[in-house]
């Protein structure tokens, strides 16, 4: 029987290697990483190889084609070689954003799409006959090349699709022209094998990718509560708040501890303790966005991360979380926590570390006073409960025109 969180996930599953937009943070960061650090050394590659073939043109090509050709092979290999040189493995490890990686992907792959248009325009000219019209050919089969080695990046079917669409186009192009050297019959066949061979290429990024995914939510995650753990967490928030700073954005985070969960072990046991636990992560994932992170701080402890949200904003979305609850007890009792929040430009903090830390000492207010409450400004430790938490919103918009 097919389940209804099975098609779920099934949905999950396609969409997350379909659709380039979505990903986690920590998936994007690490797609990158992979991205550039693969272009660079196909970079490395290809400055290697590509002058090697002058000796070859020189000895078969009439003198003007094989010196054109050697000016475009070294021209090539030079422009292979200041990619790769941009690509060193620490900026890699500094900079690797989605977009510098597909930035990257394009020019690798317009370097050679290029020299395939000019070396066959250039070829075109000449009557070649014998070993000439082979090695001709040889230049003809370029865009298949790199369409195959498209196969070796974790993209999604769109990404894959938009970076072949280029080789396509240009080949084209070339056979619209009625090139001589084209091995093809017409140009229909020349299309449809290029575009097979495109697609084959486009399911083996797509398998990549969901095995890259797959491996890292599995090695990334709690497996009690599905958060991702404290370490993986430190380096998303890492990400996510360079990002952020960056772009200009606003960041806010929620440092939740439940309430007297101690208790639960203490009567009922550890095991009914990580029932609890089981039943938190799931109330939290549910009630998030897709883009939100939840990470499992330590024991009952852990901290949301919402991008692009704003304190009020943020302020309202936990709000809801914390009235709805978050799992019942083992004794049939509302789970409730208290809960600290903080966003990064209305509390003027330009550091990961110190926002969680402002979050923390708001959830510790929130614990003081009588649990089962949300803070989103700095209270004087010896504030009274309740009654002084009522006047927190209008708080909130004069805590966000402090800066």
């Amino acid at each position: 029987m097919i389940t209804r969180a099975a098609v779920s996930g099934a949905a999950s599953t396609l969409i997350d290697v379909v659709f380039p937009f979505g990903h986690s943070a920590l998936i994007s960061a690490r797609r990158a990483e992979l991205i550039l650090s693969r272009v660079r050394w196909v970079a490395v590659t290809f400055a290697v190889l590509t002058p090697l073939w002058i000796g070859i043109d020189m000895g078969f090509f009439p003198s003007p084609a094989w010196r054109m050709l050697a000016m475009m092979r070294l021209a090539a290999s030079a422009a292979f070689t200041a990619l790769a040189i941009g690509l060193r493995g620490r900026i890699i490890r500094r900079r690797a954003m989605l977009w510098r990686a597909r930035v990257a992907l394009a020019v690798l792959l317009g370097i050679p799409t290029l020299f395939f248009f000019l070396s066959v325009a250039l070829l075109s000219r000449y009557q070649l006959t014998g070993v000439q019209s082979v090695l001709a050919v040889g230049y003809v089969f370029l865009p298949f090349v790199l369409i195959a080695g498209l196969s070796v990046f974790p993209l999604t079917a769109i990404e894959g699709a938009i970076f072949a669409a280029p080789m396509v186009l240009t080949m084209l192009v070339v056979a619209r022209f009625r090139v001589s050297v084209l091995p093809f019959d017409s140009d229909l066949g020349a299309l449809w094998l290029l575009g097979l061979l495109a697609t084959v290429a486009i399911l083996a990024d797509m398998s990549q990718l969901h095995f890259m995914i797959a491996l890292i939510r599995n090695a990334s995650r709690d497996q009690l509560t599905q958060a991702y753990s404290r370490r993986v967490g430190e380096e998303l928030l890492d990400t996510v708040f360079g990002r952020g700073m960056q772009a200009c954005e606003p960041l806010s985070v929620a440092f939740v501890d439940l309430d007297d969960f101690k208790e639960i072990n203490d009567r009922f046991g550890h095991e009914e303790g990580d029932l609890t636990l089981r039943r938190v992560g799931a109330a939290l994932r549910d009630a998030l966005r897709r883009d939100d992170v939840v990470i499992r701080w330590g024991g009952e402890e852990f901290l949301l991360v919402l991008p692009n949200t704003e304190l009020a904003a943020a302020r309202v979305t936990i709000e809801r979380l914390r009235r709805e609850g978050f799992g019942r007890r083992p004794d049939g009792r509302r789970q409730t926590a208290s809960i600290g929040i903080a966003e990064c430009r209305a509390d003027c903090i330009d550091s990961w570390n110190a926002l969680i830390e402002r979050a923390d000492q708001r959830m510790y207010h929130a614990k003081q006073n009588g649990k089962d409450q949300t803070v989103s400004v700095d209270l004087p430790a010896d504030r009274p409960s309740p009654d002084a938490l009522q006047a927190i919103p209008g708080s909130v918009r004069m805590a966000e025109n402090r800066c």
